[in-house]
């Protein structure tokens, strides 16, 4: 029996890849404008910041558990396994409302095989894990083997990212008001990651340039084989910010492989315009992939 691997559309991966691998991604809902959209079908994340430079304030609702039930149904019925790797539980009620659905489809098709992985993380952290049970499930693997491959890669895949508006945050309840204010008066740029599936502020810098700089700074200290790593880079509507990291990476590492994405819609509506991130492997990944000896 095959398995099906799906996610949710805060994955960021690119459409090609999400072609390439038959990767099935369950679009966010974006509300906007009195319109309720879906993240990367109705929408795309060009037309959300061109409304956001105009004014626009999106708000994002959760994905439906009748979503998530019809497309479990439909590939229960076609003899397939599900795999549902989600965004952070601790950001989105998503992967919960993922989890009942499983369980109301397995009652109703008995034998069923629907299983659920919450990352603890999102954008292209996420993609990097849904990528890879996508490899994992075409080579053959089992269930239980891109299980345990995908729940160590949520625990270890680093998300260090800064943003350009501190306001968005501000909306969020990332930031006080006072903060926000001067911060965006002194072009202070916030370096963020997220530790146990919350987004964490961990330092200010000031300016852009600094805040890439500082962002390759933290995967050297971080990271571990990131020559031989996929390095994934999301940009919120800032490609000259997002290939300017690229260069420095491949400067200071010498990594070759990468995928570069705008950040969608269903973030990208709480990040707000020009914010920058890499995705990563730690050291701590490799340490555990290492087995002991048999001696």
């Amino acid at each position: 029996m095959s398995i099906q691997i799906i996610s949710d559309s805060a994955c960021d991966l690119p459409a090609d890849i999400i072609a390439e691998n038959d990767i099935e991604v369950i679009p966010f809902h974006v509300l906007l404008d009195g319109v309720d959209y879906l993240d990367g079908q109705t929408i795309q994340p060009v037309e959300l910041y061109q409304k956001m430079r105009r004014g626009a304030l999106p708000k994002t609702a959760q994905i439906s558990p009748f979503q998530f039930i019809e497309v479990f149904t439909k590939y229960v019925n076609k003899g397939k396994q599900c795999l549902y790797i989600a965004f952070s539980s601790k950001m989105s009620g998503t992967c919960d409302a993922g989890r009942m659905a499983a369980q109301h489809v397995k009652r109703e098709h008995p034998g069923s095989v629907i299983e659920v992985v919450d990352t603890q993380g999102g954008a292209l952290a996420q993609g990097l894990s849904v990528y890879a049970a996508a490899k994992m499930a075409q080579a053959g693997k089992s269930m239980q083997q891109i299980i345990a491959e995908i729940t160590l890669r949520a625990r270890h895949t680093e998300h260090i990212f800064s943003v350009d508006d501190l306001e968005y945050l501000f909306r969020g309840g990332r930031v006080s008001r006072i903060s926000s204010f001067v911060g965006n008066l002194l072009n202070v740029k916030p370096i963020l990651h997220v530790k146990e599936g919350c987004m964490i502020p961990i330092e200010k810098v000031r300016g852009k340039a600094k805040a890439i700089k500082r962002i390759v700074e933290l995967m050297a200290e971080r990271g571990a084989n990131l020559k031989d790593q996929i390095v994934a880079i999301n940009h919120a509507d800032d490609l000259t910010s997002a290939l300017k990291l690229k260069s420095l990476i491949e400067q200071r590492f010498g990594t070759s492989e990468f995928i570069i994405n705008t950040v969608g819609c269903v973030l990208g509506s709480h990040i707000g315009i020009g914010g920058v991130a890499a995705f990563f492997l730690n050291k701590e990944y490799f340490q555990l992939q290492v087995k002991p000896s048999s001696s």
